[in-house]
């Protein structure tokens, strides 16, 4: 056992998804694709009498956090410190199950592998109902296209091989769990059309073209969402929807010379990793 470990997890900006339920969690998910960003979350795990989980210094409770430790049967002290809202779309749910799930492993000695880690986080956020897709992207980094849905020993990814500047602005969170729990059919055939337009030609032209047309076929554009992507095609720039949040992102400068002030990062060219 070690005094401490932390683990670096990228944030993740999912464009379109299709939802895959199943009632083992480690084969439910999500087929779609995203961009993994330079910006994401830091999660620190310590030995502790009790459980508990911090985010940027204020106490909180996180359902996969909690399974992650659960799972793993410890206790322990989780500190994370976020460069992203939480609940707008930038999977810091997943982030932070994902760190804990690495940085536990070391902590505590459990000699477990990258795969049966990431397996851990993600069955976690499908329990939770917090996300589908998130942990496995975010520990594949780069620009992933999830093709089948699950844990490392179900689904199967590709990616875009590209990088680019990311801009983003965020007006508010949308309930991921709301959205999954309600009526998915309009919103998986709409995921479905985007992901074969994404395969047939895996650029990031045609990536925020399918996102762009997935958030109006699946109906979850947000008025400011709404307005804010027009305000960035008058400009001729290229931004959509961040999943599942009332968050806008966009490639280059569109945001900026829009006229918002966007925060900016970058996309991740590696996966989640240990500091």
């Amino acid at each position: 056992m070690t005094e401490e470990a932390t683990a670096f997890v990228p944030g993740h900006v999912t464009g379109f998804f299709s939802a895959h339920p199943h009632e083992d969690p480690t084969r439910a998910g999500s087929r779609g694709a995203g961009l993994t960003l330079t910006d994401g979350v830091e999660v620190t795990v310590r030995p502790a009498a009790e459980s508990t989980v911090v985010l940027d210094g204020e106490g909180i409770d996180i359902e996969p956090v909690e399974t992650v430790l659960s799972t793993l049967a410890v206790d322990a002290r989780v500190e994370a410190h976020s460069e992203l809202p939480l609940g707008a779309g930038f999977g810091v749910s997943g982030a932070m199950a994902l760190g804990t799930a690495l940085a536990t492993n070391r902590v505590f000695d459990r000699k477990l592998s990258v795969n049966e880690l990431v397996t851990i986080a993600h069955g976690a956020e499908v329990r939770a109902g917090t996300g589908l897709g998130d942990v496995v992207a975010q520990a594949r980094g780069g620009i992933p296209i999830r093709l089948e849905p699950g844990a490392p020993a179900h689904n199967e990814l590709d990616g875009i091989p590209s990088r680019a500047r990311v801009e983003y602005v965020s007006f508010g969170g949308l309930s991921t769990a709301d959205v999954l729990s309600g009526e998915t059919e309009r919103l998986t055939a709409a995921g479905e059309r985007a992901l074969s337009l994404v395969v047939e030609e895996p650029t990031l032209a045609s990536f925020v073209h399918a996102s762009r047309r997935f958030a109006r076929e699946a109906d979850l554009l947000t008025p400011a969402v709404r307005e804010t992507l027009e305000a960035v095609a008058d400009v001729g720039g290229h931004a959509s929807m961040a999943m599942l949040g009332d968050t806008v992102f966009a490639l280059g400068t569109g945001l900026s010379e829009a006229g918002y002030e966007p925060a900016v990062c970058g996309t991740h060219s590696a996966g989640a990793t240990l500091r």
